[in-house]
């Protein structure tokens, strides 16, 4: 499967803040953004993905992951210039996926929860159709929404009805079969201009060949566009890290534990950021690997 992680758009509703930057640049507690959205497709054991941004924000994206080789991924850069909606992602990916099945990721979403990197590689293993991920909200309404039957089989999706189904909203996580390069040229502008998501989504549904995961309680789903959310999400990284120890989306502990790299490798990346609270912990986490292999 290959990734893509779509990271366009101008930002505006967290101006002035994404005036000069990216929105996933900004930070999310100790981590830029974006090391969410990857953090997440590295979990589904997705190592080549495309991170498609502006011509303004692609350095910028460079500069901090590179090409990926130092945390055992493929990464690669396109331009959207002009924001023309989710679907595009794949006119613009169309070469980058090639043969393959696909997983889209929102640059600005941020999911946690326990289990989540099994359920995803379950899920991309016995992939048919397509994969959608549903979160319950109190305001349904403001969502794309999703209403399934028993076997997890969408019967429905609506686009921020007046009178909701379901309270299950579509999160910015996606999996798709192949057909869903084709699908998307085929896609025409929505009244906004924009090539909708969920037309790609209802083509599946057609063929009744789309499936809901409801990510269920204990799930956190975080879409940090605002400066609330960010906010939100700011506080919520913080309190995991105080009150459980762990760090969401560390991308350099995933690569160890995914073996995407060995410990020695995590411990150098580590010592780069060695005067940093981020650094100390990677090289915690790569001394605590290196011993359990040496006692093992």
């Amino acid at each position: 499967m290959k990734g893509i992680i779509l990271a366009g758009g101008q930002g505006t509703r967290l101006y002035p803040l994404t005036l000069s930057v990216s929105k996933q640049l900004l930070p999310v507690h100790d981590k830029p953004m974006i090391y969410y959205p990857l953090s997440v497709l590295m979990l589904a054991g997705v190592r080549d993905i495309l991170v498609i941004s502006t011509a303004h924000d692609l350095d910028g994206f460079r500069s901090l992951l590179g090409d990926g080789a130092s945390v055992g991924l493929n990464l690669d850069y396109a331009v959207q210039d002009e924001p023309r909606g989710i679907a595009d992602a794949f006119r613009i990916g169309a070469d980058h996926v090639g043969t393959d099945d696909v997983a889209l990721i929102l640059g600005d979403n941020i999911f946690h929860g326990p289990g989540f990197g099994e359920v995803l590689q379950r899920r991309v293993a016995a992939l048919e159709g397509c994969v959608l991920f549903g979160y319950r909200v109190p305001d349904p309404e403001r969502y794309g929404v999703a209403e399934a039957d028993d076997a997890g089989r969408i019967v429905a999706l609506e686009e921020k009805p007046a009178r909701p189904r379901s309270n299950l909203a579509v999160t910015g996580l996606y999996l798709y079969d192949n057909d869903v390069v084709e699908i998307a040229k085929g896609v025409r502008p929505s009244p906004r201009g924009e090539l909708e998501i969920t037309d790609v989504n209802r083509a599946y549904v057609e063929r009744r060949s789309a499936t809901l995961v409801d990510l269920g309680r204990g799930f956190t789903w975080l879409d940090a566009g605002t400066h609330d959310a960010l906010t939100d999400a700011g506080h919520y990284m913080q309190m995991m890290e105080q009150r459980q120890g762990i760090r969401v989306g560390c991308i350099e502990e995933i690569a160890l534990n995914m073996g995407y790299i060995d410990a020695d490798s995590c411990h150098r990346l580590g010592q780069r950021l060695a005067h940093s609270d981020y650094g100390q912990y990677i090289m915690r986490i790569a001394s605590s690997s290196f011993e359990l292999v040496t006692t093992t």
